[in-house]
């Protein structure tokens, strides 16, 4: 962590629960993400490795060649983790003033249920299955997964390009998978109701912003190279009741 990055104020783990009920978000470091999901460090750490083969992102309004991705849906209830069909992701306008309302075909994650490289993607499913039930109450959540890597072509990449926004679901997470060689990506999350809101640089691997999403502003500012290669990793999993 360099000198301008700014500490994430960690939640104990065992107060996470009031956490996100009191202030609408929690943060944990990789330890008690491990801890809680079930799964150990070298079974996330295995999961990192399918990083390095992401698709570009061909829907950037903006003409930017920074993204990469991998899109996947799964219904989450309890501890079962059911993978479903493959299907475009959507968001309104409402949430998504530059690329709401177009369907976004992407390519899907590399994942096989009870499959030793998705290991830690299930446990970690499973876990925000339980939390998102603490919150809301026991029910089937329609969950979507993001495989995100944001480089530096053409000098910044952008991990929020739509800015400031909430993604129209209950629960979000927010894991940190790598940083490299670069400078920026400070996270950013607001009441939605008020001027409060907290700033901090997510640096360690596997560490995880939460949030309800119904009460949380949230955006991530860009990030610029220091060296080659340079990239910051990010799994996003959404989760909501009812409906996709």
């Amino acid at each position: 962590m360099s000198a301008t990055d700014l500490v994430p104020p960690y939640t104990h783990p065992a107060t996470l629960a009031p956490a996100l009920k009191q202030q609408g978000y929690a943060l944990l470091p990789a330890s008690d993400v491990a801890t809680l999901s079930g799964c150990s460090l070298a079974d996330l750490n295995l999961f990192a490795q399918s990083w390095q083969n992401l698709a570009p992102d061909a829907y950037l309004k903006d003409g930017g060649k920074y993204r990469k991705r991998r899109h996947s849906s799964f219904m989450l209830q309890g501890s079962n983790v059911q993978a479903m069909p493959h299907r475009a992701h959507w968001q309104p306008v409402e949430y998504n003033a530059l690329h709401g309302g177009m369907e976004r075909w992407f390519e899907p994650m590399h994942l096989t249920i009870n499959a030793t490289n998705s290991v830690a993607a299930c446990a970690i499913f499973s876990w925000l299955s339980s939390v998102s039930d603490a919150l809301y109450g026991l029910q089937t959540w329609y969950t979507e997964a993001h495989q995100f890597r944001i480089d530096t072509e053409g000098g910044i990449g952008r991990p929020t390009p739509e800015g400031a926004h909430r993604d129209g679901v209950n629960l979000v997470a927010v894991f940190l998978v790598a940083r490299n060689n670069i400078k920026g990506g400070e996270t950013r999350v607001f009441d939605a109701t008020s001027p409060h809101g907290v700033r901090f640089t997510l640096t360690e691997p596997w560490s995880v912003l939460l949030l309800d999403d119904a009460r949380m502003i949230h955006e991530t500012t860009p990030i610029q190279p220091v060296a080659e290669p340079a990239y910051r990793d990010t799994l996003v999993v959404t989760l909501r009741a009812k409906a996709f």
